[in-house]
Parts: structure tokens; C-alpha cells; sequence
């Protein structure tokens, strides 16, 4: 049966730069794809976040250059917590699948994989 699931992902990038927010994005996107094994066919929708110290570039717009033209995307700042994680990305991608919730993979990348230890280890 399909279903939708929900993945999440984040990657961190050393400065706001739009090369940077983009280049993350997309590898965060990509290793997301190879570990789930899905199509843009199958993606639901996609809801992206940054850190407020992040505003030069759309992390959406990385989606839409790997060919992802026909989902739904949106573009969303974090809370600014004081003391929390900078310069981070989030992502939580819904898809269309008929994989089990216990077998959906989420992504944390470079200084992200310390907002989930218990999912990075998997």
C-alpha cells in the first residue's frame, strides 16, 4: 500500500554565501534520494528551513535545479535560538512510498549530525 512518509534531513555550511547554501542543499537532497530510493514522481512536497544567520540564497532553488520543477516547495526561517545550531538547512521531504516508517533513512550532514546522533548512526 502507499503511503506518505515523511523524511527529514539537515547539512550545515561554513558561511552564507548562495554557492555554498545551494551546493549543501542539493548534496543533502541527493544523499536523501540514494538512501530512499525515490523519484521526484514520488515527492509530495518538500519544506526547507534555514537559521536566521542564513538569508543569501532559497535552499528550495537547489530542489528545482536537480529537476524537481513540479513539486511543491517552500522556504522557511528557524526560531533563533539562542545557543543553538548556526548556519544549518533543514529539509522534510514527503513522499510517496510503500516503505515502513522504521525503514524511511533521514540525513544529517557535517555539523547537523549532532541534531540527531540517534538517526546519524543507522
Amino acid at each position: 500500500m502507499i503511503v506518505m512518509r515523511g523524511i527529514r534531513g539537515a547539512i550545515t555550511v561554513a558561511r552564507d554565501e548562495p554557492a555554498l547554501i545551494l551546493d549543501a542543499t542539493e548534496r543533502l537532497l541527493r544523499a536523501i534520494v540514494e538512501r530512499n530510493g525515490f523519484a521526484p514522481a514520488d515527492v509530495g512536497s518538500a519544506l526547507f528551513t534555514v537559521t536566521p544567520d542564513l538569508v543569501s540564497e532559497f535552499p528550495a532553488a537547489a530542489a528545482r535545479r536537480m529537476g524537481w520543477t513540479l513539486v511543491p516547495l517552500l522556504n522557511f526561517t528557524e526560531i533563533g535560538v539562542p545557543g543553538r545550531l548556526e548556519r544549518c538547512i533543514r529539509v522534510l521531504v514527503h513522499i510517496n512510498t510503500e516503505m515502513t516508517q522504521d525503514a524511511i533513512e533521514h540525513v544529517y550532514l557535517e555539523g547537523a549530525v549532532v541534531l540527531r546522533p540517534d538517526l546519524t548512526g543507522r
